[in-house]
């Protein structure tokens, strides 16, 4: 069984990419879904959140729910709007936001290779949205939501990918948030052939994002397997639907904290316990942290730079040397008093998009007492904790720009 493969994908046809493309399902709340969605008749919202066509109010974990998403998907189907590709097909996936480019490539991977670890997790899954998304695909009979992975670049792909993308594109948009989605089919043997061959040379993947959804693919291939007598490994629930970029293109923004209260302390209280780990130095303006070790913090109207001591920082432990870790393990539980980031309400976070004008806003409002700004987490450093069969602390990892959902869907036979 190949690592990854080609398939048949389900897509706009020429001239609709525009109206379907929508941003992923996990990254709106219904709210701002059914606002995105409104006037738009097309857009993949109606499939990725399809409580925006019911009554206010519904519980968008109904079995209702499900079956107007593939009620949905059904009528676009019909409509001509999504049409699905005569023959298998690898696609090469664009993303350009501002300055930065990427270009991965669409193809269906493996089960067994993700069961048996070839391709490697980093994070631990909740078995709610693990449901969910095995009712979504059962309910649509296709997967949706692309697995975004990486792997250690390849000159082999490079090349492929450069000659590919110097033709014309098949899609062409720039979406509302002005990121630049193009798509080009991959469907000439040759070439189809060593994208598939230079996989399969490779010693693993990484999921950077989706663990739930893989996990769920997983699922659903192991129900589809115990009911199906005649299976013989082929079957498209065998794979999932992925997008896979290479590590030197990948960009991960910070993934910052912000805190209600300091745990009963005052303020200099706080900033004495917190000279413990850290050297800590007033700066005049905002804190970008530029380097592993180094963080910003807001206060009081005022900002700080914390260097964490050299003696703070584990060796050769993949996890507890993570700047996330390291804020979490010397400052955030020891000194705050929180333990469990999934579950304590003391504590959020804060996507590196949103500027660290957000973090002042957040603590300026008086709901927040401190914010902390991180270094991003480096790919490197994510290979490393998933290599060592290890998890990564929650919300270690901000990845932009964004996949639009609704480009290339993947339909179980």
């Amino acid at each position: 069984m190949s690592l990854i493969r080609p398939f048949k994908g389900l897509r706009p046809v020429a001239g609709r990419a525009a109206d379907v493309a929508a941003p992923p399902y996990d990254v709106l709340n219904t709210e701002e879904a059914r606002q995105r969605a409104k006037g738009r008749e097309w857009s993949f919202l109606h499939i990725s959140k399809p409580e925006i066509d019911l009554p206010e109010g519904t519980d968008p974990y109904s079995d209702e729910v499900y079956a107007k998403g593939a009620a949905n998907l059904q009528a676009m189907v019909e409509q001509a709007v999504l049409a699905r590709d005569t023959q298998d097909c690898y696609y090469f996936y664009r993303l350009i936001m501002g300055e930065h480019e990427q270009i991965g490539l669409v193809a269906v991977a493996s089960v067994a290779d993700y069961d048996s670890n070839r391709i490697r997790k980093h994070e631990f899954t909740r078995p709610d949205k693990e449901d969910d998304r095995v009712r979504n695909i059962d309910a649509l009979n296709a997967q949706t939501g692309p697995v975004f992975l990486t792997y250690r670049h390849s000159q082999v792909i490079d090349e492929i990918a450069r000659q590919v993308t110097q033709t014309s594109a098949d899609v062409d948009i720039t979406a509302d948030d002005g990121v630049r989605h193009t798509l080009w089919a991959v469907n000439v043997p040759a070439q189809v052939k060593k994208l598939t061959e230079t996989f399969d040379a490779m010693d693993c993947l990484y999921i950077a994002d989706g663990h739930h959804r893989s996990a769920a693919a997983s699922r659903v291939c192991a129900a589809r397997k115990a009911s199906n007598a005649s299976h013989n490994g082929q079957e498209s629930y065998n794979y999932f639907l992925s997008v896979i970029f290479p590590d030197n293109q990948m960009k991960i923004l910070d993934y910052n904290r912000v805190i209600t209260d300091l745990n009963g302390l005052s303020v200099e209280a706080f900033l004495e316990k917190a000279a413990t780990a850290f050297d800590v130095e007033v700066s005049a303006s905002a804190v970008s942290p530029t380097q592993n070790g180094e963080f910003g913090m807001y206060l009081k109207g005022g900002w700080y730079r914390l260097n964490i001591h050299a003696d703070r920082v584990p060796v050769d432990d993949p996890v507890a040397s993570l700047d996330v870790s390291l804020l979490a393990d010397q400052l955030i539980e020891p000194v705050l008093g929180i333990s469990d980031p999934r579950r304590d309400k003391r504590i959020d976070f804060v996507g590196g998009i949103r500027g660290l004008a957000e973090l002042e806003r957040r603590v300026n409002s008086g709901k927040m007492a401190v914010a902390f700004s991180l270094y991003p987490t480096r790919i490197e450093q994510l290979m490393a904790v998933a290599d060592s069969g290890n998890v990564m602390p929650p919300k270690s990892t901000w990845f932009e720009p964004k996949l639009a959902d609704g480009l290339v869907s993947h339909v179980l036979d």
